[in-house]
C-alpha cells in the first residue's frame, strides 16, 4: 500500500487527458475560454500508459478519467480499453459533460467502466444556456437516460452558483426519487480561470443543506464511504441519493486518498496546490521506473495536510487557473 506523509493511503488517481472543453462553463473558464496547451505538450497516450501501469505497481488501483471534457480528445475510447486492462487497476470512472458521451455508452458499460459523474448544474434549458454559454441540453439529457438505460452509475454533479442555479437545487434533488442517481451539490471553487467570484462564499455546504431540508424536511444523513468526498443524505423512500461536497470548505481533507495528473503530466498532490512535480519532463528526460517512483514517492513525502496549507505554499499565491487545466 502506498501512504503519505500523514498517513493517508493513497489509492486514487485522477487523471486529465485534455485541458480543452466544447462548454464554457460559468464556474470553470471564462467565456472568451482559455488559452489551451500545444497538442506536443499534453501527455501522449503512450506515456499515460506507462504512468498509470507504474502508479499500479506502487498502489493505485483506482484512476477517474477526466479533462477538460475527455471525449474532446480523439481516440478516448482507445485509452479507455487500455486503462482497464492494466493489472492492479480494480476501478475506471470517468467524468464528462455529456455533450459527446451517448453514443459511447454501450462500450462504456461493456468495459466496466465503474461509475460516471455527469456535470448539470441545472435542469432547465434557458439557465443550461446562460450557464455553459452553449446550447446543449438535450444532448447531456440523452446521454443521462443512456447511462441510466444501461446500469451505468451515475453521479450529478451540481455547482451551486449564487445568482445562476440555487434554484435548481430542489428539483435536481427531486430526480432522487425514482431514478437510482446520486445527486451531488458542490461549493463553487476559484478555478474559474479569473479567480474568486464572490468576496464571500454565500453557498456554502451548511446552506445548501439548510436549502434542501427545506424542501425535504426528512431529509436524513447517511453513513459515507470511506475517503469520500461528499456528506451523504437521502430522502426516505426515495431511491437515489444526494450529497454535498465542502469543495471550498475543505472539510474532508483528513482522509483523502488521491492524487492528480494533470493533461501537461503536472502531478497535484492537492487540488489546491499548482503543481509539484512535472512527470512529463521525467518521462520525456528517459528517466527508468525506479526513477520516476523515487520522485513520486519523495512528493508524496511531502504532501500538505489539507487544501489551506497546500494553497499556502503556492509558488503562485493567486488562484487564477481553470478547472479544465487542473483536470475537473
Amino acid at each position: 500500500m502506498l501512504f503519505d506523509n500523514h498517513q493517508r493511503p493513497l489509492n486514487y488517481v485522477r487523471l486529465a487527458v485534455t485541458d480543452r472543453c466544447n462548454l464554457r462553463c460559468f464556474y470553470c473558464m471564462p467565456e472568451e475560454g482559455i488559452r489551451y496547451v500545444a497538442k506536443k505538450e499534453l501527455l501522449t497516450f503512450e506515456e499515460i500508459e506507462r504512468l498509470v501501469r507504474l502508479l499500479a505497481s506502487m498502489g493505485i488501483s483506482k484512476v477517474r478519467v477526466t479533462g477538460g471534457e475527455p471525449f474532446v480528445r480523439n481516440d478516448l475510447m482507445k485509452l479507455l480499453r487500455t486503462l482497464t486492462d492494466i493489472p492492479g487497476i480494480e476501478q475506471v470512472h470517468l467524468t464528462t459533460n455529456g455533450v459527446l458521451t451517448a453514443p459511447h455508452v454501450p462500450e462504456l458499460k461493456a468495459l466496466g467502466i465503474r461509475s460516471v459523474n455527469l456535470s448539470l448544474d441545472t435542469l432547465d434549458k434557458t439557465r443550461f444556456r446562460e450557464i455553459t454559454r452553449r446550447d446543449e441540453f438535450d444532448r447531456v439529457w440523452r446521454t443521462f437516460e443512456s447511462l441510466l438505460e444501461h446500469d451505468i452509475p451515475v453521479k450529478i454533479n451540481a455547482v451551486v452558483m449564487d445568482g445562476k442555479n440555487t434554484d435548481d437545487i430542489l428539483p435536481l434533488a427531486a430526480l432522487t426519487r425514482e431514478l437510482p442517481v446520486s445527486v451531488r451539490f458542490i461549493e463553487e471553487m476559484p478555478f474559474n480561470g479569473e479567480g474568486q467570484h464572490y468576496p464571500v462564499l454565500h453557498w456554502t455546504h451548511a446552506r445548501i443543506l439548510a436549502a434542501l431540508k427545506q424542501g425535504y424536511p426528512t431529509l436524513e444523513r447517511r453513513p459515507d464511504p470511506p475517503h469520500a468526498t461528499a456528506m451523504h443524505y437521502q430522502v426516505p423512500g426515495h431511491l437515489g441519493d444526494i450529497g454535498i461536497i465542502a469543495a471550498f470548505s475543505r472539510t474532508f481533507c483528513g482522509t483523502c486518498n488521491r492524487i492528480r495528473v494533470t493533461a501537461q503530466g503536472e502531478l497535484k498532490t492537492c487540488l489546491y496546490d499548482n503543481g509539484v512535480l512535472s512527470l512529463r519532463d521525467l518521462l520525456r528526460m528517459g528517466k527508468t521506473d525506479d526513477e520516476l517512483k523515487t520522485s513520486l514517492l519523495e512528493s508524496f513525502s511531502q504532501r500538505p495536510r489539507d487544501g489551506f496549507e497546500a494553497e499556502s505554499r503556492r509558488t503562485d499565491p493567486a488562484i487564477a487557473e481553470s478547472m479544465a487545466t487542473i483536470g475537473g
